[in-house]
C-alpha cells in the first residue's frame, strides 16, 4: 500500500511544499509545521527579541504536540470501540496496537 501526503503552506517567504512516501505526516511534524505558521521573527528582529520567539515557538511545538499526540490516541480509542461494537474484535485489536 503506497500513500503519499503532502503539506503546502505559503508565507511571505515563499510556498513550501512537504511530502510523506507510505505515511502521513507524525504529530512531531505536523507540530513543527504549525509552528511555522503561528510564529516568525524578522532577519532583522533584535537578538534579545529573537531568542524570546524561539523560546516562545518552543514552548508552543511542545504544547501542540501534547494535544497532537493525545488526538492520535482518543481517535484511535473511537475506532477501536467501533470496530469492537461492529463485530470485528480482531481488527480492533489491530488498531489497538498501533
Amino acid at each position: 500500500m503506497l500513500s503519499v501526503s503532502a503539506g503546502v503552506s505559503v508565507s511571505p517567504a515563499g510556498v513550501g511544499v512537504r511530502t510523506t512516501s507510505g505515511r502521513g505526516f507524525t504529530p512531531e511534524e505536523l507540530a513543527e509545521q504549525c509552528v511555522e505558521k503561528i510564529i516568525a521573527v524578522s532577519d532583522t528582529a533584535p537578538p534579545v527579541i529573537r531568542d524570546q520567539a524561539v523560546a516562545f515557538g518552543d514552548r508552543i511545538e511542545s504544547v501542540i504536540l501534547q494535544y497532537m499526540q493525545q488526538v492520535v490516541r482518543s481517535d484511535r480509542t473511537t475506532v477501536y470501540n467501533a470496530l469492537n461494537e461492529a463485530g470485528h474484535p480482531e481488527l480492533a485489536e489491530l488498531i489497538r496496537r498501533l
